[in-house]
């Protein structure tokens, strides 16, 4: 049965059975030293002359060993690691799979690498101990947010990946459909249009680790398809959702070992905010250096509209289903002062980034109707893009409201990482290559011709 290496330390002077890849190899003539590694840990074997094919090891060798777990002794022992005082004194050998010369180094933190090259060896690249605690602390985050969410009464429902196109504030991906030659779905910016039918529907309070995907420009806290922690509430106000949220984030960081600077959240306006720190999204760490450490704050009462000046009209600021504050209700409807207009709309901020954004959404036809109209779209727009969700308003709406946390950017914080490429197993490139796969690609003739298109030739 095999022995996981973390758990060596179990079993002193037990035979054992390891698989796992050569990550350093040590040639003493007579002795064959090797640090074997697994998911778990690393642990030092030791092959006498008697162990046959052992000099034949080669770095990333895939192997079975069998030996006896000793003691090293007092002046060989190893502090850095957990298995440090342990070793494998090898009796059986088997090579399970060989390695090939590596095209990029496995055993540092790989910050020095060509993205180019992690990118296209991103297989190679999670071996990395850095990237595969990344990994692992992406696996407790989602474990943890579920556990509390669970303990909350939210249920967890999955919401289409193929749907409609909806202004989220960036382009749709766009998938041509081949049994309605041109004619197309949208994948999701965000479930933020299900989610609400969810709420009509009676489920009271949902939650799922959303996959999204915006064709908008990347950087270091952004890429095409990301993660949300995306959750609604129905017979919920502003407070209520702060007080899910502080205490899912309490949750995480105390199962992460982290410490939260200040509770309750300290919360300012959106015109507080851009006052004191000219930006919505800004840094309260009394020590900017202490990654243990985290400072969250909210952001309210953002302008429920902005002016577009090349259009030469007003669109949403955030997202056209955010509720204005209801003393701004009846203006609203009389299309008075919209710049002045404010939205229940708020994000929340965590060391210098802006970690989730969510609102109280309309939940009342003619306020929903009225801000599509201030946007520009034609009554006939409106119902061919969102007569589904106006219409399920009036079959009894309760009022709602909800957020949507990244993943990506919460285990970026959480891991100290700068990128957000590093938390995310198969990331896209700066240029918007996908990992090992480099895709965007071309099709073939076959393929268009099934869907009905054509690529222009420029």
């Amino acid at each position: 049965m095999r022995t996981w290496i973390s758990d060596i330390v179990k079993n002193e002077q037990a035979e054992v059975e390891l698989y796992g890849w050569v990550h350093a190899r040590r040639d003493h003539g007579k002795l064959v030293f090797i640090d074997l590694r697994d998911r778990s840990g690393i642990a030092q074997v030791v092959f006498g002359p008697t162990v046959k094919n052992a000099g034949e090891l080669r770095l990333e060798y895939v192997v079975k060993v069998k030996g006896v777990v000793k003691k090293r002794p007092a002046n060989m022992v190893n502090d850095k690691i957990p298995t440090g005082h342990y070793e494998i004194g090898a009796k059986e050998l088997e090579i399970i799979s060989v390695a090939e010369a590596l095209p990029l180094p496995v055993d540092g933190d790989g910050y020095e690498i060509d993205e180019e090259i992690r990118m296209k060896y991103r297989y190679l690249d999670l071996r990395r101990e850095r990237m595969k605690n990344n990994m692992l602390l992406r696996h407790k985050i989602t474990r943890l947010t579920r556990e509390y969410l669970d303990g909350q009464d939210f249920i967890e429902i999955e919401t289409p990946l193929l749907t409609k196109t909806s202004p989220e504030g960036a382009r749709d991906f766009l998938v041509p459909s081949r049994l309605q030659p041109g004619k197309f779905y949208a994948l999701p910016q965000a479930p933020q249009q299900y989610k609400q039918l969810l709420m009509i529907a009676g489920f009271e309070k949902y939650y799922q680790l959303a996959h999204a995907m915006r064709d908008e420009d990347l950087r270091k806290d952004r890429q095409f398809e990301h993660t949300q922690i995306d959750m609604e509430m129905s017979f919920a106000a502003e407070e209520d959702v702060f007080r899910v949220m502080e205490g899912l984030m309490a949750h995480v960081a105390a199962g992460c070992g982290k410490k939260i600077q200040e509770r309750p959240f300290p919360v300012l306006s959106h015109e507080e905010a851009m006052k004191k720190f000219g930006a919505d999204k800004f840094d309260l760490r009394k020590n900017k250096e202490d990654n243990d450490t985290l400072a969250f704050a909210w952001v309210t009462d953002f302008p429920l509209f902005e002016f577009d000046k090349e259009a030469q009209r007003y669109t949403f600021a955030h997202n056209p289903f955010s509720a204005p504050k209801a003393e701004h209700v009846e203006k609203l409807m009389a299309g008075k002062d919209l710049g002045e207009l404010r939205a229940r709309q708020y994000d929340l901020v965590c060391n210098g980034y802006e970690l989730a954004s969510g609102g109280v959404r309309i939940s009342d036809p003619k306020v929903q109707r009225k801000v599509f109209e201030i946007m520009g779209l034609k009554p006939i727009e409106v119902e061919e893009r969102f007569g589904h969700l106006i219409h399920a308003y009036e079959y009894g709406a309760p009022p709602h409201a909800g957020i949507a946390p990244g993943l990506d950017r919460l285990v970026m914080i959480l891991s100290g990482e700068g990128d957000i490429r590093e938390v995310i197993a198969f990331p896209v490139s700066s240029g918007g290559q996908t990992s090992v796969m480099n895709a965007p690609s071309g099709v073939d003739k076959k393929q268009l011709d099934e869907l009905g298109l054509e690529i222009k030739k420029k």
